[in-house]
């Protein structure tokens, strides 16, 4: 049987709904599993790769849950597997569309907390599955996952009730790596910012850094955020990251910026932790991150 995860760094803020909260967005704090086993037994190069991956097929909420209007939907990836996810119409004044990655651990109903805030502030949202998590196809790949964002991308760009103008990337932790590959490797016309929050800069620095050497060669920099997201530029890009991170230290976070060409921007949430930063100092940094937007999408 595949090793489920080994390292625990990489685990996403997930839905607070899984941790016991009652209201959306309150805590996000991550939910991080235990090592189940030895590394020593998981052989290298794609062996390695599937040590950042930790899907469920679960559904724990969705957004009318919380009293959100949403469409489930179904798009095909690059290759033809069939992806999932729903896209959620923005509250009063239609803003633009965000298209959200999620963190590496459990499906998109537990990071809901991350998006249901920009529907309210005016934005419309596509969150969706990779493959191999949730309702979607497949089984998870580093490249397969870079493809699934950009066709998530081309889906919302075909939609009738998007203005393909006005886009938007997030992408939190593991979706912030893949979001930064997919749009360094390709132009998406209509891109007007993009935000990483949480995201880390190579994936066998991190490897090192929690399990030595060994970790280190179990996993490829293939594809990694600091090589392609230099890429991005002219579109505005901002970094956030918590200062007390304790997934992904805020020192990757700050190693991703360097390697990014101007114009960009550093949030640093000094108290921060992996899925909690814009939660923090009673949504402080969401309204600065509204801003920022507002700026980027001129007003």
């Amino acid at each position: 049987m595949r090793p489920r995860f080994l390292l625990p760094w990489l685990a996403a803020g997930l839905w607070p709904a899984a941790l016991g909260a009652r209201e959306p967005a309150a805590d996000l704090k991550p939910l991080v599993p235990e090592a189940a086993t030895p590394m020593a037994k998981v052989g290298p190069s794609r062996g390695g790769d599937l040590l950042f991956y930790l899907p469920t097929h679960d559904k724990p909420a969705t957004p009318a849950t919380w009293g959100f209007r949403f469409e489930p939907v179904d798009f095909d990836s690059t290759d033809g597997t069939k992806l999932h996810g729903w896209f959620l119409p923005a509250r009063g004044e239609r803003l633009g569309t965000v298209v959200f990655s999620h963190g590496n651990a459990g499906s998109v109903g537990h990071h809901l907390g991350f998006i249901l805030w920009l529907v309210e502030a005016g934005y419309q949202v596509l969150t969706f599955d990779y493959r191999g998590y949730g309702e979607s196809a497949g089984s998870p790949d580093r490249r397969g996952m870079v493809e699934d964002v950009k066709s998530a991308f081309r889906y919302a760009s075909a939609r009738n009730d998007v203005d393909p103008t006005r886009l938007v990337s997030y992408g939190h932790s593991l979706g912030g790596a893949k979001s930064v590959a997919a749009l360094g490797e390709t132009r998406i016309p209509g891109l007007r910012a993009v935000v990483v929050d949480g995201t880390f800069a190579s994936y066998r620095a991190m490897a090192r850094q929690v399990a030595g050497r060994l970790g280190e060669s179990l996993v490829t920099d293939d594809l990694a955020p600091e090589k392609l997201i230099a890429r991005i530029s002219p579109v505005p890009l901002l970094v956030i990251h918590g200062g007390n991170d304790p997934v992904v230290p805020i020192s990757q976070g700050r190693r991703l910026f360097d390697a990014a060409h101007e114009p960009k921007t550093f949030f640093e949430v000094r108290a921060g932790g992996h899925g909690d930063s814009l939660a923090r100092d009673r949504g402080a940094y969401r309204k600065r991150l509204l801003d920022w937007l507002a700026g980027s999408l001129g007003g």
